[in-house]
């Protein structure tokens, strides 16, 4: 057992506090990962809010980077020394949406094997598959994907934030050139769908949020024009905009009802609405079937971009180098573990695009 600093949910909705935590070492088919840096996703918050349930104490934390220091049996590809990320994608690689290039739905139902025990021997549970609010974590191999020299607070997003935008935009919708396309939330994976469908070429990338501020900063990362969400009839803005069209893709990435509500108002002909960010468990949104029926239009999830590890985090890597992929611009603040606290708070005031807690 190692022991390490760990911020810890006992309560939801509560702060999280910083504890010696005790470490395993990794068994078969895992990886220990000394943590460099991990950002604070909206998905951390909901979970330490209570919003998606679960059982504490926790330790939450899932957008990682680090240096592998431990190898279990059974590992292959990766050796001491490597800088990587850690997601919560954990795979079986057998099953059929494994082998249908869909690890991000696994249908494994193997339990995932705690790792960290606190003090007085409580055993705590592994949040987002990852507990990378703490120094160190061993997870599955199949969760670690290598981005060599890149540095800790820009690597730790494409765990998590970069793919689940990019990909949501690249992956799961198709974008095509030519087409337009609606981003609702222009926060740190709203910023990240615009990249996405700036990078496949769309002819219209428009940005909707509640923030002035925010359309303006999604000029800087691809978007061609903004509307405020708060318009009474912002349909009609898109329209324009796109020629009494509508938008051919309506990415939503906020886990806001409201934002739910009036995206199905905004497609065109044919258009999908893409779920990507994730409200509270129970809340719901309406809708008109007959609109859906009558107009070809459709609505589906995005889980984490649908990323593939060993396919699009290279391919990202590369990005980033030609200057494609804004990583470095994402980041807003740096916090320590011990600040935790203030960053989520930050986060939650909608100021960040990211935080990164740097070890």
């Amino acid at each position: 057992m190692t022991k390490i600093k760990a911020a810890i949910c006992h309560a939801f909705g509560e702060p999280l506090k910083i504890e010696e935590v005790s470490l395993r070492a990794p068994e078969a088919g895992e990886v220990e990962v000394t943590l460099e840096a991990v950002a604070i996703c909206h998905s951390d918050i909901s979970y330490i809010d209570g919003g998606w349930g679960g059982v504490l104490p926790a330790v939450y934390g899932h957008e990682a980077a680090g240096i592998v220091t431990g190898i279990g049996p059974g590992v292959s590809g990766l050796e001491e020394g490597a800088r990587v990320i850690v997601t919560l994608i954990r795979s079986c690689g057998a099953c059929v949406d494994c082998a249908s290039g869909d690890a991000v739905f696994c249908s494994s139902a193997e339990p995932i094997p705690p790792t960290l025990t606190a003090a007085d021997g409580t055993v705590l549970q592994k949040g987002l598959k990852c507990a990378a609010f703490a120094e160190k974590v061993v997870v599955d191999q199949s969760q670690i994907a290598p981005v060599g020299d890149l540095a800790p607070e820009a690597a730790c997003l494409l765990a998590c934030g970069v793919p689940t935008g990019v990909g949501a935009a690249v992956n799961t919708a198709g974008i095509r050139p030519g087409d337009n396309v609606v981003v609702i939330g222009a926060g740190g994976v709203g910023l990240n769908a615009i990249q996405g469908a700036y990078i496949a070429g769309a002819a219209k990338i428009i940005a909707m949020d509640l923030e002035p501020s925010k359309l303006e900063d999604a000029k800087t990362f691809g978007a061609t024009d903004g509307v405020l969400a708060s318009e009474p009839k912002p349909w009609k803005a898109i329209r324009a905009l796109t020629g009494g069209r509508g938008a051919d893709h309506v990415l939503v990435s906020v886990g806001a009802i409201p934002a739910y509500d009036v995206a199905l108002r905004l497609l065109a002909p044919k258009g999908t609405v893409y779920a990507v960010g994730m409200p509270h468990s129970g809340d719901t949104s309406t809708y008109e079937p007959v609109i859906i029926a009558a107009t070809g239009q459709g609505m589906r999830g995005s889980l984490m971009g649908e990323v593939v590890l060993k396919r699009d985090i290279p391919w990202m890597v590369e990005l980033y180098g030609q200057g494609r992929l804004k990583l470095d611009e994402l980041v807003t603040g740096r916090w320590s573990l011990e600040q935790i606290n203030e960053a989520i708070a930050d986060t939650k005031a909608g100021k960040a695009r990211r935080n990164v807690i740097m070890f």
